[in-house]
């Protein structure tokens, strides 16, 4: 399992017309880092899905290297892959904090929650040389605007001294990701992530701050990880989470090939068993794109284990008690009604 990753592995790119593959073993994977001068640093969701309307990611690729990850198709738009050249072709938005601090003196802006990770995590290897989620928290500690932050990231407790701070004079709320509760399993998924021990520790440290933190099981994956549900519950009660929410695994375009190579090589005798849960769950489908179903599951095994397992522990924990509803966070955050209605493929 350590061996996953290391070597070059892209899935074919569709916006490219031609595809070379390598005779003989492929080269090592190498780090490469590329600066990019963005020209915006928001980004501005329009998807009923989602309970923010801005998002903020001072990084593209993402170290982590999981095989799950959502966003991995958003590498192939500037002519990368989403296999290995995510995970180890990253590009750095090395004006973000500069950006975010024009946007926050602006006269139009409304002091609206900013969603730190919305794609890649803000928090991976990178950031401790870079500090760019870091300079981008202290814009909003200086203009007082409110942050949420999702990270699997042990890094997030160097920057206490700004998060503290910030949740006195504005808002902040961080979601420490933890799907797997078995060491083994979020290895071979996560191959670049901390270690499901350290990121607890992360939360538990957080929290003692007196901030609020709580976990995010994205994604369950059928027949894989429904079972660790109430075992990461339960922890992360004990470690000071104050919400938990889940969603289901989506695999849009590429990511299906990088997500099914990868649990054929790490556990070939469950992947065909995954698959088929994946596939009850979502009508037979791989995936689907549309608004408002991406985050949706369905089936008799979804309805009768995920959906009734995390009803049942939620609530005997105590967990979201105060956590404000999706809706009620779109409301916040002023996205008109027309816009909530509006049905988009990805």
């Amino acid at each position: 399992m350590a061996n996953i990753a290391l070597r070059v592995w892209n899935p074919p790119n569709p916006y490219l017309t031609q595809y070379r593959e390598l005779l003989g073993e492929p080269p090592s994977v190498e780090l490469e880092v590329y600066q990019e001068k963005a020209k915006t640093i928001l980004s501005r969701n329009n998807s009923p899905d989602i309970g923010f309307r801005w998002s903020l990611n001072p990084y593209r690729g993402c170290f982590h290297a999981c095989a799950y990850c959502y966003a991995r198709p958003t590498h192939e738009y500037l002519g990368f892959g989403a296999g290995t050249d995510f995970e180890r072709r990253i590009i750095v938005k090395r004006n973000a904090p500069a950006l975010l601090e024009k946007t926050l003196k602006s006269r139009g802006w409304k002091k609206e929650t900013i969603m730190f990770s919305g794609v890649t995590d803000c928090y991976q290897p990178l950031e401790a040389a870079w500090k760019l989620t870091r300079g981008c928290l202290e814009a909003c500690v200086r203009h007082s605007n409110p942050a949420a932050i999702i990270t699997k990231s042990l890094l997030i407790q160097r920057d206490k001294d700004v998060l503290v701070p910030l949740a006195q004079k504005a808002d902040v709320h961080i979601s420490i990701s933890i799907p797997f509760h078995d060491e083994t399993v979020a290895r071979a998924i996560e191959p670049g992530a901390p270690t499901v021990n350290r990121r607890f520790e992360t939360l538990k440290l957080l929290a003692d701050e007196g901030l609020s933190v709580g976990i995010g099981v994205a994604p369950v994956i059928p027949g894989l990880n429904e079972q660790d549900i109430p075992l990461l519950l339960k922890r992360a009660k004990a470690c000071g989470a104050k919400f938990a929410f889940y969603t289901p695994l989506r695999l849009p375009g590429s990511v299906r090939s990088v997500f099914l190579k990868r649990i054929a090589e790490a556990m070939p005798l469950r992947a065909r068993k995954i698959e088929s849960h994946i596939r009850q769950a979502r009508s037979g489908a791989l995936n689907d794109s549309r608004f408002g179903f991406r985050f949706h599951a369905q089936g008799v095994h979804w309805q009768s284990t995920v959906e009734q397992l995390w009803q049942i522990w939620t609530s005997r924990l105590g967990l979201n008690q105060e956590l404000p509803t999706r809706q009620n966070l779109m409301a916040e955050n002023r996205v008109p009604e027309e816009e909530k209605q509006l049905k988009f493929t990805w």
